[in-house]
């Protein structure tokens, strides 16, 4: 006697062919919002774009921190100029794949809660700089791409050593 119906074989060869035919279908190029956003590829640039300027302009800002700290107390410079050149660098480095554009004026500088003669208490709140801009890139790696993950992530491992080095020049200037 001959079995007519739905066998398992036929069952399972039909239900790999729909779940393989709605894989394709998934997989296909149409866009569903009719093509009035940009494509993935555009929007990853542009966050990426964005990301790195972003990290450009807190680095130039540290960097004038620095400046702002050296020239308030002099006898701070030598300790803080090979932290600011690397922060200088930092700034370079995700500028690196930017466009070239004019370099916008130096940001005003963020006045200081220390007082003026207070060399410690001003290294101390650069650190505190440093940590919260190091803490950033650490939150950002989040969303980074791989290549701009890892350089995110060297930079903020740079930024947590800046802060401590600079605890130990607060100690020392305050000794």
């Amino acid at each position: 006697m001959r079995r007519t119906g739905t066998t398992r074989r036929s069952a399972l060869t039909a239900s790999g062919a729909l779940a393989l035919g709605a894989v394709l279908t998934g997989c296909g190029g149409g866009d569903p919002d009719g093509g009035r956003t940009a494509p993935a590829g555009a929007r990853a640039a542009s966050a990426r774009a964005a990301l790195r300027a972003s990290a450009a302009r807190s680095s130039r800002a540290l960097a004038a921190r620095y400046a702002q700290v050296a020239a308030d107390h002099p006898a701070t410079a030598a300790g803080l100029a090979p932290l600011q050149e690397a922060v200088r660098a930092h700034a370079a480095a995700f500028s690196a794949d930017a466009p070239p554009r004019p370099e916008p004026t130096a940001p005003s500088p963020v006045p200081s809660a220390a007082p003026a003669g207070d060399a410690g208490a001003a290294l101390r709140e650069l650190a505190a700089e440093e940590r919260r801009v190091a803490g950033e890139r650490a939150e950002a790696l989040l969303t980074a791409e791989p290549e701009l993950a890892r350089l995110l992530a060297s930079v903020a491992a740079a930024g947590a050593v800046h802060a401590y080095l600079l605890t130990g020049l607060a100690e020392e200037a305050t000794a």
